[in-house]
């Protein structure tokens, strides 16, 4: 949740640490028009000392940066110490910051910055920031030697690659020594050249040498070119951002045209396809789909995705490796209604030079397309249909404007959600599943008066702000619109409101909660203008009525889904440096849990593993699960032409067994090769499979149920059944 002084904003959750944009609802740091030396790419001359110029800070940045520092150490919700140790993480954050691959600094350079790992508090105090300019312009004077080296390789040097050598390359440095001399930096660039070029060559056998010489020739001086385009407002910001996030990841200071731009995101008027990014390693990655946007619509791109390369409707592609995110976004973003063509290297992809073409229509993200969406699904149970109500909620929203115009048909989450009960009711649904996977979060009061649907009156929420202030929130509205069995789907991609909503069912025991650990994002964050700038401040956190917070470990479900995302280590808030960490205060007095379903749980959770063992998209997901921990586990990859070209017709090969495996058993005919499969629609990304999509079942009557809707429409039938048999009384006297 943000709260914003002296204006009126929607309390809008931001789900992680987010260094990148959302595309059509995106900021953009605006290029300075001071930006030294200039070059276009294709005629920066590759010599140093020519094109390196150090960035100095300007004047302005001394009050802001006292400012900024004042604003943490009185206002943010912990208690912040600015001293040594505060001074050694940021040294560290910073240095991360600037070449997380450690593929720059060497040795020595980390060496001579050791000098302020106790002196950057002082320094800051005292509004110098002059250490973060001298280590940035270091970054900068290596990578400038870095990719003159890698362009003199490609364009000048003709001595042929030997893909025959058994070599290979660390994928993830992050964790490796640094280069302690020049030849061995070289020496690692001369790998990361060699794998690119033959990652190009594996990726379209038809292409000649020079072809794909003269392409990272363009990749490189693009690259190079937008290094040179950085002044010293994004090194200035990159500073601050380190030192906020010392603190915590969700706080952070906006200079005046970052803060413009960051307001334009909570506005949701700018068209692009929705999606939020980050750099990652020199990659565009895709950190979240902005539910109801033309990404989410089209279906196609999924969270950890990279995006190599751009395209405007049918015209050539554009490499955007190495660029900053605010270009990518630039390229992106387009007219309503205009086709953008994205290059990506899939999450699940082994090797880089796995990828595919997505084509996305731009728009803007219609309410409409968030609102709540409800079906009727079936489950036979020995020889009876039971019928599941699925209401499918993307985001916690309410149109403020219609509101605050007293419009008495504004929309809102809990005004559709109680139509939808009611519909459903009147069709003698048996149970509900509330599906609130992807769900990030949005407006707090809506999912406190959406709490009220399911509950008589109550508490809902706790939130304690910096003064330990402690207020309660909830339903102080008698009655239930729905007092049958109930269920909540949730997943890794489940924040804030979404958590807050689980969390009061999972405590007054009013139904169970289903899927796997969501986000963890439990903090409240505040606008505070600074001048023509703005800093973004964690205020408070939220406690469920249970008082366990929901931040860092979010809410566990009672019974577990496999879930892809839990794979990952970039997805969720324990993935974030310095995140607030999880705790708990008292309970809430004055709330009475709805039912007792302890004693039920164990019988949920056997019958659920039991179907999972022989259900065949189960397996699948499974398998790929399995699979993707594997390939996390490798950190390798090979130079060898002939050991890549087994990998992946070993890949292929598992692909091709894996899915046949699935379609046999679910009585379809399999794939006769690898090229059948690749050429057919259906769906091997298992994060495809773990997104909800109601419209495309109720568009199309034959196709296949979300497994995870068919799991959850049987776990509310085994509480049925439950029920019947008088293990437990679901209304509480």
């Amino acid at each position: 949740m943000i709260i914003k002084k002296a204006i009126s904003l929607p309390k809008t959750v931001l789900s992680g640490s987010i260094l990148g944009l959302l595309l059509g609802l995106a900021a953009v740091l605006p290029l300075s028009a001071q930006q030294s030396p200039q070059y276009l790419a294709s005629n920066i001359p590759l010599d140093v000392d020519a094109i390196y110029e150090a960035i100095t800070p300007i004047d302005e940045y001394t009050p802001i940066t006292r400012a900024v520092l004042s604003q943490l150490v009185r206002n943010h919700y912990s208690e912040v110490q600015v001293n040594d140790d505060f001074s050694s993480l940021m040294l560290d954050r910073y240095i991360e910051r600037l070449d997380p691959s450690r593929i720059y600094f060497t040795q020595a350079d980390i060496d001579e910055f050791e000098e302020y790992r106790f002196e950057l508090d002082d320094m800051l105090r005292a509004g110098d920031v002059n250490a973060g300019f001298e280590m940035y312009n270091r970054y900068r004077q290596r990578v400038i030697e870095r990719m003159v080296y890698s362009l003199r390789r490609i364009e000048e040097d003709e001595t042929p690659f030997d893909f025959t050598v058994e070599e290979s390359l660390i994928i993830d440095r992050s964790e490796e020594p640094w280069p302690t001399s020049l030849a061995e930096l070289e020496d690692l660039w001369r790998k990361r050249v060699k794998s690119n070029v033959l990652n190009a060559v594996l990726a379209d056998e038809e292409t000649s040498m020079e072809e794909i010489r003269a392409d990272l020739s363009e990749r490189y001086r693009s690259q190079l070119s937008q290094l040179l385009k950085n002044d010293q407002r994004e090194v200035f910001q990159s500073y601050m951002d380190t030192m906020t996030m010392v603190v915590d990841p969700h706080t952070q200071y906006y200079l005046p045209q970052a803060a413009e731009n960051f307001n334009m995101n909570m506005s949701l008027q700018l068209q692009g396809i929705g999606a939020v990014l980050t750099t990652e390693n020199e990659y565009t990655e895709v950190v979240s789909i902005v539910t109801g946007g033309p990404a989410d619509l089209a279906g196609e791109l999924q969270p950890n995705d990279r995006i190599t390369a751009v395209a405007q409707g049918d015209g050539d592609f554009v490499d955007v490796i190495g660029w900053r995110v605010d270009d990518v976004v630039q390229l992106i973003r387009g007219e309503k209604g205009s086709v953008v063509r994205l290059n990506v290297i899939p999450s699940s992809a082994e090797n880089d030079f796995e990828q595919r073409i997505i084509s996305i229509t731009r728009d803007t993200v219609q309410l409409e397309n968030q609102s709540a969406k409800s079906e009727i699904i079936e489950v036979e149970r020995d020889g009876e249909i039971f019928n599941i109500g699925v209401i499918e909620l993307p985001t916690f929203y309410i149109d403020f404007a219609a509101y605050q115009n007293r419009d008495p048909n504004y929309r809102s989450t809990t005004r559709d959600v109680r139509n939808l009960l009611e519909e459903l009711k009147e069709q003698n649904v048996d149970g509900v599943v509330v599906d609130l996977r992807n769900n990030g979060g949005g407006s707090l009061s809506e999912a406190n008066s959406l709490v009220g649907l399911f509950i008589d009156r109550g508490p809902t929420v706790q939130v304690m702000d910096a003064e330990n202030n402690n207020i309660v929130q909830g339903d102080s509205d008698p009655g239930m619109v729905y007092d049958g069995p109930l269920a909540v789907l949730v997943n890794r991609l489940s924040a804030s409101a979404s958590e807050i909503f689980a969390g009061a069912i999972q405590d007054y025991q009013r139904g169970v909660v289903l899927g796997s650990q969501t986000f963890g994002k439990g903090t409240v964050q505040e606008l505070i203008p600074m001048g023509s700038g703005q800093l973004k401040i964690t205020r408070a956190k939220f406690y469920r009525i249970s008082g366990e917070s929901t931040q860092f470990r979010g809410v566990l479900p009672d019974v577990d889904f496999p879930d892809i995302y839990d794979v990952s280590e970039e997805i969720g808030e324990e993935a974030l440096d310095s995140a607030l960490p999880w705790d708990t205060i008292e309970t809430t007095s004055f709330y009475r849990p709805f039912a007792d379903l302890q004693p039920l749980l164990p019988t949920l959770v056997s019958r659920h593993e039991q179907r999972l063992q022989g259900d065949p998209d189960f397996i699948y997901i499974n398998a790929q699960i399995q699979k993707a921990l594997e390939n996390r586990a490798d950190n390798t990859l090979s130079l060898n032409r002939e050991t890549l070209l087994a990998e992946r017709a070993e890949n292929d090969a598992w692909r091709l067994r894996t899915l046949n495996a699935r379609r046999t058993a679910k009585g379809e005919e399999p794939y006769a090769s690898v090229e059948e499969m690749d050429n057919s629609d259906e769906v091997e990304d298992v994060t495809a499979i773990n997104t909800p999509g109601l419209d495309e079942v109720a568009e199309d009557e034959d196709e296949e149920l979300d497994p995870y809707l068919r799991e959850s429409g049987n776990v509310l039938v085994d509480m049925i059944e439950l029920q019947r048999s008088n293990v437990f009384t679901f209304a509480a006297e």
